[in-house]
């Protein structure tokens, strides 16, 4: 990490380095070569560096509340996305006959409007106000939207020009008045943009409404349960422009840069008394702990984007996409379908039977075999397995006379974890199955 530049705040520093290191050589050079001697006590270190800490900290400590505080509502609008999608998937009733067809794509459609909110709202913290991007293009070029009539309109104004070469260099110096703007894509537009994931917002409402009206989302919880994350996801939009669009007061920002950079400037004429040439290392390399703590607040104060520092807002569209991929993957489950399985093991790791094997041996032997594995915990390999039961029927049933019938076996097999539990620390469970098959058989 150490010699790690993707990332790291330092090209952006480069600049205003090579000016304090051009300040500090200047002074001690005035003070060495000259009869002027330039330096100053060192007591303004300590009464100067108390203030600075503290604004220093202030500005670090809000702009990481803002960082994390947009990483939560991401969060939020995952956890969302995930709940809205269970119920028009899973809990909408799809109806017979030639309706089942619209009524499987009429679900399809409502995952994509939970995908292009999350794509839109991404482009939106970005001050990317059209839909004629790439990833969002195809999810709502279908919607009668302010944006898309914006975007067929004006069609050049959807790419972003690309900043001239100062431009650049200034950006990746940390010039900030160098800077591109990124609000210039919506202060230039000809035609009203809107507001686009408000927009998708009304659409699944609508969409909500419908199946209620339909009787295809009948369960009252259920309809609760689809209204209130759609408020989550307003809340999602609300919450993500506040952070956005609340940064620290200019006056913070101007008092806390100026008293910074003047602390940094008087820095040579206090380090010069006691440090001669050394002024000149010693000025860079505190001005790049002091000044790197600045630019790091400055940095992740937008957590919204395009740097490497920012919030990897694609990968968290591409996650929900996913996501909502998996849940419309299968049809709705049955419980016969997987409760009923033969690998269903039950009550596992007391037993590796399945299913359909404690099914047969009747309410009474579930319940014993409940408790003996709250005896034997559930943090453990299992007691008996399958190649035990079996092992240990064999050689007891060889000493044995005459057979058993199958509900005798199961009643056996039930058995055998109990007689495992005295020694279960020891992990020697088979010499204790054969004793009590031994003495079931008697």
């Amino acid at each position: 990490m150490f010699l790690q530049m993707h990332g790291s705040i330092l090209p952006k520093m480069v600049f205003p380095l090579f000016v304090i290191g051009s300040w500090a050589m200047f002074v001690t050079s005035i003070s060495y070569f000259t009869k002027k001697n330039l330096g100053i006590s060192s007591i303004l270190l300590t009464v100067t560096g108390f203030v600075v800490g503290l604004g220093l900290s202030f500005r670090s400590s809000t702009a990481y509340e803002r960082y994390a505080e947009g990483r939560r509502y991401w969060a939020q609008l995952m956890l969302a996305t995930q709940s809205l999608g269970r119920v028009f998937w899973v809990h909408t009733v799809e109806r017979d006959g030639e309706n089942r067809e619209k009524d499987i794509l009429s679900k399809l459609t409502s995952l994509n409007l939970l995908v292009s909110f999350a794509v839109a709202l991404k482009h939106k913290l970005r001050y990317e106000p059209y839909t004629g991007y790439d990833d969002l293009v195809h999810l709502v070029g279908h919607l009668d939207t302010y944006a898309h009539a914006a975007t067929i309109k004006e069609p050049e104004k959807v790419n972003r020009p690309k900043p001239r070469l100062l431009k650049l260099l200034g950006g990746y110096l940390g010039i900030s008045f160098a800077a591109s703007n990124p609000r210039k894509a919506i202060k230039r537009a000809g035609h009203p943009l809107g507001n686009l994931p408000l927009e998708i917002l009304t659409y699944l409402a609508c969409f909500t409404d419908e199946l209620v009206t339909n009787n295809q989302l009948v369960i009252p919880m259920h309809q609760t349960l689809a209204y209130n994350n759609i408020a989550v996801l307003n809340d999602v939009l609300m919450g993500t422009e506040r952070v956005l669009t609340t940064p620290l007061p200019i006056a913070y920002s101007i008092a806390i840069s100026q008293i910074t950079w003047v602390y940094v400037f008087l820095l040579p004429f206090q380090l010069y008394p006691s440090l001669k040439w050394v002024t000149i290392p010693a000025t860079i390399v505190a001005s790049y702990i002091i000044l790197g703590i600045l630019f790091i607040g400055r940095e992740i104060e937008n957590p919204f984007g395009h740097n490497v520092n920012d919030l990897p807002l694609e990968s968290y569209c591409a996650q929900i996409a996913s996501e909502l991929d998996i849940i419309s993957s299968k049809k709705k489950h049955r419980n016969r379908d997987w409760v009923d399985s033969l690998d269903n093991k039950v009550l596992y790791p007391f037993s590796t039977s399945g299913w359909n094997v404690w099914k047969q041996r009747g309410e009474e032997k579930v319940r014993e075999a409940l408790r003996a594995r709250t005896e034997m915990g559930h943090d453990r390999a299992p007691l008996v397995t399958e190649d035990e039961e079996k092992n240990a029927a064999s050689d007891s049933s060889a000493d044995a006379a005459g057979t058993r019938d199958r509900n005798s076996e199961f009643d056996e097999e039930a058995s055998i974890g109990l007689c495992c539990i005295p020694s279960m620390r020891s992990g020697d469970c088979t010499n204790s199955i054969k004793r009590c098959l031994q003495k079931h058989q008697e």
